[in-house]
Parts: C-alpha cells; structure tokens; sequence
C-alpha cells in the first residue's frame, strides 16, 4: 500500500477490525519511511450491479448519484454526515442482496425513499419531488398528505 503522505510504498498493518458497517475492514498502517500513520478500507468485490434507467439505458451501478441525491435532500436540515452515510450503506445492502444484477432506477429510488421516510420527512418530500418529478401543487400536497396520515 501505498502512503499517501509521501508515496513511499512499504507500510505495515499496525490494525485490522470489522469497520461499523460489518460489510468491510479497517485496517490502520504506518508508512515505514515517514512514519505516518493512515486507514484504508477493503471490501469486498462484487459483480457490478447495472441500473436500468428510465429510458431503458443501462449503465453501471454508481453509489455517488445516490450520496449526492441524498445529500441535497438532507440540505440544511439536522442530519448527521454519518446518519447520511448510515442510510446509503443501508440502501447499498438491500441493493446487492437482491438477486437480480439489472435493477430499475425506480426501484433504487424508493428504496432512498422509503429510508428518507424514516429518517427525515422533508428531506423525504425533497427528495420524492424531484425523484417523482411533481408537476404542481396539487401533486406536492398528496404526498404531504401521505405523510401526515
């Protein structure tokens, strides 16, 4: 492994442990030449998981359009970086335990969804109007009304 300090690539491993998602390692190293220590992270590789978009596209899976979808739901408002993070792995789980490797997009987003729900309700409406496309109003006030219900 490289150090991303200062490129050196003898480093040892100093710590090995399950990271909090129980899905990947942590390990903790030491640069042999400067001394520096530093984490990586090693999960393991799985077969691409292609998404079926709403033009019949498909393209392969990509965990950064869900992060920035969920971030900019979760704009100002009082969620954590790691209740965010917590939410993405969770879809990610359920996303490889299905048994299909094509998925639609539409399943993915209620999933982030269903998870937003829970999580925050207006990051959840922020989230379904731009993801449910609303084209007015009225529209905007049913899901509101779901959710009050």
């Amino acid at each position: 492994m490289k150090c991303p300090f200062c490129g050196d690539e003898n480093t040892k491993v100093i710590d090995s442990r399950p990271a909090d998602d129980n899905s990947s390692i942590r390990r903790r190293r030491v640069c042999d030449s400067c001394g520096k220590r530093f984490t990586t992270y090693e999960k393991i590789e799985t077969i691409p998981l292609i998404v079926i978009k709403k033009d019949n596209n498909r393209e392969q899976y990509d965990r950064s359009k869900i992060e920035a979808g969920v971030l900019r739901a979760c704009h100002k408002r009082p969620i954590s970086a790691k209740q965010i993070n917590e939410l993405i792995d969770s879809v990610e789980t359920e996303l490889f335990n299905i048994e299909d490797r094509e998925l639609p997009s539409s399943v993915i987003g209620e999933i982030v969804m269903d998870r937003l729900k829970d999580l925050d309700t207006v990051a959840y409406v922020r989230f379904a109007s731009v993801y449910r496309e609303f084209k007015d109003v009225n529209t905007f006030m049913e899901e509101i009304k779901k959710i009050l219900e």
